[in-house]
């Protein structure tokens, strides 16, 4: 039954939501001036938004833009701050992962994996003449509700799921013939699961991105003495022991973490599975979009997606106990969508999304292998394997990728109907091009936070030739059974891929530089390597060389690099690595490993926000193709009544 009595909008609010969008072609034929018809969308169609509001943000920044453009113009309104710092506490899914059922969504209770209805806005477009009354007819099957309005007012009411309803107005205007305008409402909920690696969950990119103060913080060096210590700004707000020799609690600390959507799995709404998401209910208004992100830091096949993981971090909490495991990805699906199914048995998995094979190959150890150059750290982490060379990742990529590959397609074919190409794989790209295509020539410039850093261009030639020429290709013909890959039945179980977005980012690499780049950027981050104060005293009050406060750095704004370099992922995040094992955990907060994952752990060499933003462009054409959003809508019949008589219209 569809709940009465009908709720209004103001004109305003139906402006915002209905127009400041590109109307894709079912929308646009309705605004046909030339004859009434019925016109009707979803409100707040991602369903992932507990308000409207968040969803309209959106909605008004797409209008005539791509997704990157509109990523830079939210960017630009924040001034740098970033869209999701409050959305990041007004979601269907709480910062542990876990959703909310039910959840309260603009003040109605809905549940988020099967809903039961949902809200639509009805109104009448077109040659609408001016004082026309509206008699209107809700339809879905248990009998007809109906009301009287102006015209001009829309409708606000809920549709059930599975259902169709019948939309009817009767429009009367003086001693005109009475107009009846009929059309179909069905909203098509469309399920979409996130999984993958860092670059599916959005790592580099928090929520709520650190603030940082304009003070220092020391750090000590491996096997150093007081004389190797070495400042870099500290957290805003934190008052504890700032001096090496003044040591403080790990919880201390933690209160002034930056925010993730998923602090566990380092789960951000700026990754571009959360964006092309987004953006098809924000496209496309007769649907309604309920999303489950499950992507994981530091997910590989074996561990994250088919097998269990480690946590990235885990924020302070009421037990203070760090939960260190993370459940396999597919598990949690598998168990999200047979509990949808018990309530709703024909509820599908409509998309998956998907990015994963870079740490099966041992690609954080390359970026090691590339960046680290002093020979105590270069040692340490050869002996701990934080580090691997191109010969093991090609080794790997030859012997263990192809058959953890047939693992996952078997795993998740039974999710997806036995059709893989449900699942959509968005490829990586070579975060080490720029100036079209030319790799980055290297050097401590974007990589200075940590003394023992330096990009060698020996090694970052030999690791981009890799990617480029091996790991790239041979990702695209496991994920459409091309170029010998294992596939058993290759039309079943090719993956929708996507790759557009590569050629974008060879001149967007983590040393791309724009005229355009924030001021702080241009006049802190010194191309020679040299944006840190080296002398501990004055650099406990003043860390940075530019002479300006660390503060003033914002990790969203619109920059030439869509790359995140070490020297962002510290500003930005600056992670405290608490899910590492027990052997490799810091000994206290001002500790040598910690000043070294301070600066690579939160995100380095992962996209930023523009970056995710640039590949859901190229992954929603994609996503739409394979959902079939584009089909032509149902037809709207119109016609005239006979004349009604005076008696029977009063």
């Amino acid at each position: 039954m569809i709940p009465l009595p009908l709720r209004t909008l103001s004109a305003g609010a139906l402006l915002l939501a209905g127009i400041l969008i590109d109307l894709p072609p079912q929308r646009a034929a309705a605004q046909d001036a030339g004859s009434l018809q019925i016109s009707w969308e979803v409100r707040n169609r991602f369903r992932l938004f507990r308000e409207e509001r968040d969803f309209l943000l959106h909605v008004e920044n797409a209008r005539n833009r791509n997704i990157l453009a509109a990523e830079q113009s939210l960017e630009l309104q924040s001034e740098g701050r970033g869209w999701a710092r409050n959305m990041v506490n007004r979601l269907c899914i709480d910062l542990q992962g876990r959703v909310n059922q039910p959840c309260t969504r603009d003040n109605t209770k809905e549940n988020y994996l099967t809903p039961i209805d949902h809200p639509v806005t009805v109104r009448l477009v077109g040659a609408v003449p001016v004082g026309a009354t509206c008699a209107w007819s809700f339809d879905d099957g248990d009998g007809p509700q109906q009301s009287t309005f102006d015209c001009a007012e829309p409708i606000n009411l809920r549709v059930r799921y599975g259902k169709q309803t019948v939309a009817t107005v009767d429009v009367s205007s003086g001693s005109d013939p009475t107009q009846r305008v009929q059309t179909e409402i069905q909203v098509r909920d469309i399920f979409v699961a996130g999984l993958g690696d860092s670059i599916a969950s959005g790592e580099g990119n928090p929520d709520r991105p650190l603030a940082l103060s304009d003070e220092g913080f020391c750090f000590r060096s491996y096997l150093g003495t007081a004389g190797a210590q070495y400042y870099r700004p500290s957290r805003h707000g934190f008052k504890g022991g700032r001096a090496c020799e003044a040591p403080d609690t790990l919880a201390n600390w933690q209160r002034y973490s930056a925010l993730w959507f998923n602090a566990p799995c380092h789960r951000s709404l700026y990754s571009y599975q959360t964006r092309t998401a987004l953006a098809l209910a924000v496209r496309y208004t007769h649907i309604a979009v309920t999303y489950l992100p499950l992507a994981c830091t530091g997910a590989s096949i074996g561990d994250g997606l088919l097998g269990s993981q480690r946590a990235r971090e885990c924020p302070p909490g009421k037990t203070g106990v760090c939960n260190t495991s993370v459940t396999a990805q597919v598990a949690e699906l598998r168990e999200a969508l047979t509990a949808a199914k018990k309530r709703q048995p024909d509820r599908t998995l409509d998309l998956v999304l998907l990015s994963v094979g870079a740490n099966d190959v041992y690609f954080s150890g390359l970026v090691a292998d590339v960046i680290v150059e002093t020979a105590t750290e270069r040692t340490l982490f050869r002996r701990s394997g934080v580090m691997a060379s191109v010969d093991d990742s090609r080794d790997a990529l030859a012997r263990e990728l192809p058959q953890n590959f047939v693992k996952l397609r078997e795993a998740l074919k039974p999710l997806v109907g036995g059709d893989l190409s449900h699942v959509v794989y968005v490829s990586y790209a070579n975060p080490a091009l720029a100036e079209g295509g030319v790799p980055c020539r290297g050097g401590r410039a974007g990589f200075d936070i940590h003394p023992s850093f330096n990009a060698d261009p020996q090694r970052l030639a030999r690791v981009s030739t890799f990617v480029d020429t091996e790991f790239l290709p041979q990702l695209k013909g496991l994920a459409t059974c091309t170029r010998g890959a294992l596939c058993r039945d290759p039309e079943a179980e090719r993956m929708t891929f996507v790759d557009a977005h590569q050629a974008a980012f060879a001149d967007h690499g983590f040393c791309a530089h724009s005229g355009n780049d924030p001021e702080f950027d241009r006049a802190c981050f010194a191309e020679n390597g040299q944006s840190f104060n080296p002398d501990i005293v004055s650099a406990a009050s003043q860390p940075m060389l530019c002479g300006r406060g660390a503060s003033e750095y914002r990790a969203y704004l619109p920059r030439g690099r869509w790359i995140r370099d070490a020297n962002d992922s510290y500003f930005a995040a600056m992670t405290y690595p608490q899910g590492l094992p027990a052997a490799s955990q810091p000994t206290d907060i001002h500790d040598a490993t910690w000043g070294v994952l301070s600066a690579v752990y939160g995100g380095a060499v992962h996209p930023s926000a523009e970056g995710h933003a640039a590949m859901a462009d190229a992954a929603l054409p994609a996503a739409s193709a394979v959902l079939g959003l584009d089909a032509a809508p149902p037809g709207v019949t119109r016609g005239f009544l006979p004349q009604l008589l005076p008696s029977a219209r009063q």
